[in-house]
């Protein structure tokens, strides 16, 4: 093991969420010495507990829309404290508006007085219902700023604005990843996304819930491919956003089938009212990817879907049937 007066040090916000504590697993691996920070308002305790007792591993119950104190040197800081899922957000739109901004701006001045590297975690949603397929960085996007949905798209959007901010003004070293959806093991089973919604269901019995005619699109990525490229963002050049995720196309209808294929059970999909704003299509441009990280996707949804399926499987059967609050239905109306 390295030695710790010499080790590398890196903050990790949102370290106790479903990418957050990915991270963490990934830069002790690396030899670095992980500070966890999170305020576990939607991360989970459990996902770092494999962790606790690791000599080169700390864990900082803090909010970072409050004022952050490292002590120490700081060499990275990876910026992934926010409510990721419409369940969340629209349960606790000021604090996501919050992390977006005062938290953002509270880690980019950290960052700048340790000299530190940051590495902020955006969104494909910054692209809102894309009017360009598939969504290339350089696309503005189309967002409805007052929206239900406006309160994470903006946060995103702004995070994006004050990173660049503090790049040009101040000279701090910062990268830009927009997340197309993940999944994978850690995942909250009940935290309204579709993947989960869909094996949640599966495994209770229930018919799966396809909002709007399901000719909408997903694309989604595995969460190793996806740690894999946020590492190469951090250790590269690039200043600028790019979009990590995988370009593999599906619409949720189809999507859906694969579930019940997946999980072996006889349900039948429904469908129920498209809540307002959603995506009609969500597909990344990974050229940027490809051509500064030499990065791209290798596994398959067949085979992540597999993996995913087996952890959602073997977690207590109370978290199969926990009710996570669920307002999509007063979602819908507004």
């Amino acid at each position: 093991m390295p030695n710790r007066l010499f080790m590398k040090r890196v903050l990790i916000t949102g370290a106790a969420g479903f990418l957050g504590s990915h991270l963490c697993d990934r830069f002790i691996k690396e030899g670095y010495y992980v500070i966890a920070m999170d305020n576990l308002i939607t991360g989970r305790i459990e996902n770092l507990e494999h962790l606790f007792g690791h000599k080169y591993f700390e864990f900082a119950h803090h909010d970072i829309s409050n004022y952050v104190h490292v002590a120490g040197d700081l060499d990275y800081i990876l910026h992934f404290a926010s409510p990721a899922s419409p369940i969340d957000y629209l349960k606790i739109p000021i604090q996501t508006l919050k992390v977006g901004s005062l938290g953002t701006h509270n880690l980019l001045g950290l960052a700048k007085a340790k000299g530190a590297r940051m590495l902020i975690a955006s969104t494909s949603e910054v692209y809102g219902d894309p009017e360009v397929h598939p969504q290339t960085e350089e696309y503005w996007g189309n967002v409805n700023p007052i929206g239900p949905r406006g309160v994470y798209d903006e946060a995103k959007r702004f995070q994006e604005a004050m990173t660049m901010a503090y790049h040009r003004y101040h000279g701090v070293e910062t990268r830009i990843v927009r997340i197309f959806n993940t999944y994978g093991p850690r995942m909250r089973l009940n935290d309204g996304r579709v993947l989960p919604a869909f094996i949640g269901q599966a495994l209770r019995g229930e018919d799966l819930t396809v909002f709007g005619d399901g000719s909408q699109t997903r694309s989604f990525c595995y969460v190793d491919d996806l740690i894999e490229g946020i590492y190469r963002l951090l250790m590269s050049d690039y200043a600028y956003p790019v979009n990590i995720g995988n370009p593999d196309e599906i619409t949720i209808a189809q999507f859906a089938e694969e579930i019940i294929k997946l999980t072996g059970t006889s349900q039948k999909v429904i469908y129920k009212e498209l809540p307002k704003d959603d995506p009609t299509q969500r597909q990344p441009n990974i050229d940027k990817a490809r051509e500064i990280l030499d990065w791209e996707p290798k596994v398959s949804r067949e085979e992540g879907l597999k993996i995913t399926y087996e952890y959602f499987k073997s977690l207590p059967e109370e978290e199969l049937y926990k009710k996570e609050h669920n307002d999509f239905e007063g979602y819908i109306r507004k």
